[in-house]
């Protein structure tokens, strides 16, 4: 709980935060142990608000978990922040975030001339990648329910996902009216997509358990997903058998100890979380069939224990 002196401040209100700081409240304070008063003006206030708040800091280039302002502004595409930031002497090209500048990162973005003339450039790699977001999200558009589950696995076809789970081929699961109902824990569907393959499951956690994207991930990588309605979007990260990461947030906020790719990837796919995890395995559908179908196969899995 945030009891300190700016407790309760409305941060698109610039009268209320003008009388704050005239009344004595420090813009450097960390508001209930976390944010200053100018991130928080960044993340939810208005340019007004920033700019004021950006001439009292001590440092207007001061970082919080290993990125300034100016990066929490480019990162949220809030143009009007990050000028007014500017105009105060944020440096848009000083390094950070595993080298994404605020600067660099604004290149990959939907305002590539934000802060010109431009002082970097993008690798040929990752332009290709900054070009391949939209098409990407907009292909993946059709996917907005929870509740279901994917593993996406790079450069292995749904033969393979198969052979690999020991899964046997078998009959859509159709309900009475025509469509797919739940086929229990054991029943996937797998779908060939450019550059690798996709395992779903439409009603439950199955195709993301770590039993699942081990198999499936030998010689290779999966970046698989539950679309958890109760606590949100779980992601999990299998390299060649071995779990690498769990617990994560695709296409959530990226962290200080995130490698450079990672941190473009999330720039790109924020809060689009099912494009992160196609993007993240390199996979390039043309349209959502590989989560909402109709898929190639149904699968049914072998009795074991997909947790261990």
């Amino acid at each position: 709980m945030d009891t300190s002196e700016w407790a309760n401040t409305t941060w698109r209100d610039l009268a209320q935060v003008r009388a704050r700081l005239d009344a004595g409240a420090d813009p450097d304070a960390r508001i209930a142990g976390f944010h200053r008063a100018l991130d928080m003006a960044v993340d939810v206030g208005t340019p007004e608000v920033v700019a004021e708040l950006a001439r009292h800091v001590r440092d207007v280039d001061a970082e919080l978990d290993g990125r300034t302002a100016l990066w929490r502004a480019v990162f949220d595409d809030r143009p009007d922040h990050a000028r007014a930031l500017v105009e105060a002497g944020a440096d848009p090209w000083r390094p950070m975030m595993a080298g994404w500048s605020p600067g660099r990162l604004a290149l990959a973005g939907p305002r590539p001339d934000l802060f010109a003339p431009s002082r970097a450039e993008l690798s040929a790699a990752e332009a290709a990648a900054a070009e391949e977001a939209p098409r990407l999200i907009r292909a993946l558009s059709g996917v907005c329910y929870d509740g279901f589950s994917l593993a996406c696995v790079a450069d292995i076809t749904a033969d393979e996902a198969a052979r690999r789970l020991g899964a046997a081929t078998i009959e859509a699961p159709e309900s009475e009216g025509g469509g797919v109902e739940e086929g229990g824990d054991l029943v996937v569907a797998a779908t060939d997509v450019s550059g690798g393959c996709v395992i779903a499951q439409p009603w439950a956690f199955g195709a993301s358990t770590p039993g699942v994207t081990k198999a499936l991930s030998t010689g290779t990588l999966c970046y698989a997903m539950y679309a958890n309605p109760k606590s949100g979007n779980q992601g999990s990260i299998a390299r060649d058998g071995v779990l690498e990461g769990w617990d994560l947030h695709p296409g959530g906020w990226a962290g200080a100890d995130d490698t450079a790719e990672e941190v473009l990837l999330t720039y790109l796919y924020h809060y689009k979380a099912v494009a992160f995890c196609f993007a993240y395995a390199g996979l390039r559908p043309a349209d959502s069939r590989a989560i909402t179908g109709p898929f190639d196969l149904w699968l049914e899995l072998p009795q074991r224990d997909y947790w261990r």
